[in-house]
């Protein structure tokens, strides 16, 4: 049977793309991912196995999984026409250069930040402008910002960002909103480790053209289930609702992610365990020679460090421990990003990145 060569005949637009490689390796400790790895408190389990085992299988699921759209706008003070749900964030980011971005239109990022924006875009035939962050201390440059949205068609920022960690200023957003016509997306898949009062899910209501990306991958220790949504102006949803995948949100994944945000109070101290974690995690690996830790609101820090990619792969061979190596992209050079896990997590990475560096100077 002759062969096929599928790269002859696929779209132009989609000529050199690879499979999504997450770097990951069978380890003891993986810090690698910004998954949650704190176990889940025994009530959310408890509810969330309830609710799969009474959820039959025989029917196809809701759509638009609206009793999930319920709870999570009676979460955040909104309607449930203002909520859309999807396979985690991945899906409702691709969904929106599908409906807004195409040939002749453009999405401004801010990288270096979470590479899919970038390779959606491309995929939608959407061209992309990079305002790159400073090299000091990758704080966002305002003024670039602005001026390439006022040409823009969508622009998409992370607070916090990965892996950088930062918070984008309020002020920022107000002036992107009101000095240009792009539709502003502020991806918040981290915001839950950050301080309270740092998320604008409030502003959707009086700013039409601000949407808010949302996940349970995170805070809600659920990155399996793959669930995301996004608060936005109803418009917007209803561009959405007509052009996704129908069914795209099966119905055990629509019945844990209703439990899991009914339940939501009882996550708390576990996000208030990782947010210390985090700051005692960066106070230990400002202890290594070299090392540069950039403060963090997300659930993982950024660390620059001598021989970065030497040091990921002898953490991994050597110590079972997994960090995702960025000292390969721009901008990034000997940048380690490291999830924060539990204290033992934690601890067993510390022992390993002092034997490590130490012998390194020696």
């Amino acid at each position: 049977m002759p062969s096929l060569n599928a790269n002859e005949r696929v779209r132009p637009a989609l000529a050199g793309f690879e499979p999504y490689d997450p770097a990951f390796s069978p380890c003891e400790v993986n810090l690698s991912a910004n998954e949650n790895t704190h176990p889940l408190p025994e009530s959310v389990r408890e509810a969330i196995a309830r609710s799969l085992v009474a959820t039959p299988l025989n029917r196809y699921p809701d759509p638009l999984a609206n009793e999930l759209r319920d709870e999570l706008a009676d979460w955040h003070g909104v309607k449930r026409e203002n909520v859309m749900v999807g396979n985690g964030g991945d899906e409702l980011l691709f969904n929106l250069l599908f409906s807004f971005g195409g040939p002749g239109r453009s999405l401004v990022v801010a990288p270096p930040c979470f590479e899919e924006y970038k390779n959606f875009a491309k995929m939608c035939e959407t061209e992309v402008v990079e305002v790159w962050r400073r090299e000091s201390d990758y704080s966002l440059d305002a003024d670039a910002l602005i001026e390439a949205g006022r040409h823009a068609t969508l622009i998409m920022l992370t607070s916090p960002n990965n892996p950088t960690g930062d918070l984008v200023d309020p002020e920022l957003v107000r002036r992107l909103l009101d000095q240009t016509d792009a539709l502003v997306l502020l991806d918040e898949a981290y915001v839950e480790f950050a301080e309270e009062g740092a998320s604008l899910v409030s502003w959707v209501h009086d700013n039409p053209r601000l949407m808010i990306l949302r996940t349970l991958s995170k805070a809600f220790a659920l990155a399996g289930l793959r669930c995301g949504y996004l608060i936005a102006d109803p418009a917007v949803i209803d561009v959405l609702a007509a052009i996704r995948q129908i069914y795209s949100e099966d119905v055990l994944a629509q019945a844990a992610a209703t439990a899991a945000v009914r339940m939501r109070s009882e996550l708390v101290p576990v996000v208030n365990d990782i947010v210390l974690e985090r700051e005692r995690l960066a106070r230990e690996l400002l202890t290594l020679s070299s090392a540069t830790v950039w403060p963090s609101h997300a659930n993982f820090l950024l660390m620059r460090l001598p021989h970065a990619a030497r040091i990921r792969a002898r953490l991994r061979d050597e110590y079972s421990v997994l960090v995702r190596d960025f000292s390969y992209a721009p901008g990034l050079a000997d940048c380690l990003r490291i999830s924060v896990g539990t204290r033992e997590e934690n601890d067993a990475l510390l022992t390993a990145l002092h034997a490590l560096v130490e012998g390194e100077d020696a």
